[in-house]
């Protein structure tokens, strides 16, 4: 064999061996060669391909720079594509057009001057990219949401108790509708910001170890005369499906969210097709989907065949407060509960949608392992409201805001119950060194200085095994448990509380009862 046939061997099989595609053309831009990774990539044969012009792969407008820059290149020799990667767009045969990066490089074979583009499909990466950075976009309105609604719950506990207080203080039958009317909108306060927690991942969860599928069957049954004759409902249930740890509430809740979203965008009628399987996710699926880990799962999948959603829709779809339907009484937190409720369960939600086709979304949650789902289920709280009272015990609390502090106070008398108060972790831990005696700590979770909520309960653990301990936030135990270092959960009352659960867990805690 020659060295020429040898050479020309040599190419053919690095250009077959090639992953990337690789394209050989003329100072005229013909395509002499293509592999066949650039045949697939851009949907032709390698011999369609060949005697073509490389415009043929391009959109028109880049087709049109690229004949100028190869022109410039050859009268002056600047480099501006020659020898410099860059992304660009490629257009496939049907007329799609999807970004990859081009390199290319050139030499001289006989005194023709011939040019070598390596090209890569961006396409994954850049669906990779759209996910993380919408993903840290909600994080972001997250974080910021939770603050919000933690502030907001400081003053509907201010504004709950002082109204529960003039009611039992002897209001008269002029004020008591108006006392009762503001602690009805309080609650519809206090209801708008759990639901805002819910999305920002601060709700307080219930989870059980459950089957979507019996959940599902319960919902979809309530759904059936919801949605009304003009809607068919259609199921698709895997018969052996891993079993997951999840708020039976809160998953309902989600279902009806999508199902009613559902409805809204069929009009007049159409179908629903509400399936659950166990999926395995892969790197594969990793290199689209960058927010999810790899495991196993359990999918809840949401379909109609509705309106469909635009580009810009789908991209603030979980955002609070953006609804496409603010004419019809939207108010935007639908999709936002439905997110933060299923990423605060562990899971993921995807989104797909086409204009005219319809929407699917998919609920992924954790399966859990065999030995876990055939454990223990967890017993329901006891939600039985009560009004016991305090026989003179000392409750010390711990309040950063003067005008929650000053409530808690009145609240606690009120109950017959001594207080002492401190503003700070770090001035009641001082104090209860110093010698002060108490028989609970009632302190708030997040507060400045050294202490938070956390470390002054371990602390009292530790050194004053006796003294019973009552934390509140309008955060949830959950989330915040998860960045406790000393390993043991303790009893949390969620902001805003009514008076009469105060009263219970005061009452539960100082007993020593672990069912509350």
């Amino acid at each position: 064999m020659d060295s020429s046939a040898q050479d020309s061997a040599i190419l053919n099989a690095i250009l077959e061996a090639a992953v990337d595609a690789m394209i050989v053309s003329d100072a005229q831009g013909t395509m002499l060669r293509a592999n066949s990774a650039a045949a697939e990539m851009f949907d032709y044969s390698a011999a369609q391909m060949a005697g073509q012009n490389v415009n043929m792969l391009m959109p028109q407008a880049l087709a049109e720079l690229h004949d100028s820059f190869m022109s410039h290149h050859i009268e002056t020799g600047e480099k501006r594509i020659i020898g410099l990667g860059r992304d660009v767009e490629g257009l496939r045969q049907d007329g799609t057009i999807f970004p990859l990066h081009l390199s290319v490089g050139h030499t001289q074979v006989e005194g023709k001057r011939m040019f070598i583009a390596i090209l890569h499909d961006l396409t994954k990466r850049k669906a990779a990219e759209d996910a993380l950075a919408r993903s840290q976009r909600l994080d972001a309105i997250g974080q910021m949401t939770g603050g919000i609604a933690h502030d907001f719950n400081n003053l509907l506990t201010v504004i709950v108790g002082n109204l529960e207080l003039l009611e039992m203080r002897g209001a008269n039958e002029r004020q008591l509708p108006l006392i009762r009317d503001a602690l009805s909108s309080a609650e519809l306060g206090a209801d708008l910001t759990s639901r805002l927690m819910v999305f920002a991942r601060r709700s307080h969860l219930t989870p059980q170890t459950a089957n979507l599928r019996d959940l599902c069957t319960d919902t979809l049954q309530l759904l059936k005369r919801t949605l009304g004759a003009n809607f068919r409902i259609r199921t698709d249930f895997a018969d052996d499906l891993n079993l997951v740890e999840v708020d039976p509430v809160q998953l309902q809740s989600a279902l009806t969210n999508l199902a009613l979203n559902a409805r809204d965008a069929m009009g007049a009628g159409g179908e629903l097709l509400v399936s659950v399987q166990n999926v395995s996710i892969d790197d594969t699926y990793m290199a689209q989907e960058t927010d999810i880990a790899v495991g196993d799962y359990v999918r809840l999948s949401v379909s109609d065949n509705g309106a469909g959603m635009t580009l810009e829709a789908q991209r603030r779809a979980f955002e609070p407060f953006f609804t496409t339907k603010a004419d019809s009484g939207g108010t935007g937190l639908g999709l936002a509960m439905v997110y933060g409720f299923v990423r605060q369960s562990g899971g993921h939600v995807t989104l797909y949608s086409e204009l005219g086709l319809g929407t699917s979304f998919g609920l992924y949650f954790p399966a859990l392992p065999q030995e876990a789902a055939n454990g223990h289920g967890n017993s329901q709280p006891d939600t039985t409201l009560k009004m016991p009272r305090g026989n003179g015990e000392v409750v010390l609390i711990v309040e950063d805001n003067p005008k929650v502090r000053k409530l808690s106070i009145e609240r606690i008398r009120d109950l017959g119950f001594q207080t002492l108060e401190a503003e700070s972790g770090d001035q009641a831990y001082a104090m209860l060194k110093q010698g002060v005696k108490a028989d609970l700590v009632f302190s708030d979770l997040v507060m400045p200085g050294v202490l938070n909520g956390y470390d002054l309960a371990s602390k009292i653990t530790r050194e004053f095994p006796a003294l019973k301990v009552l934390l509140t936030s309008g955060y949830a135990s959950d989330v915040v448990t998860d960045a406790m270092a000393h390993g043991r959960a303790y009893h949390i009352l969620h902001k805003p509380y009514r008076q009469s659960e105060l009263a219970r867990r005061l009452h539960a805690v100082l007993a020593g009862s672990t069912d509350i």
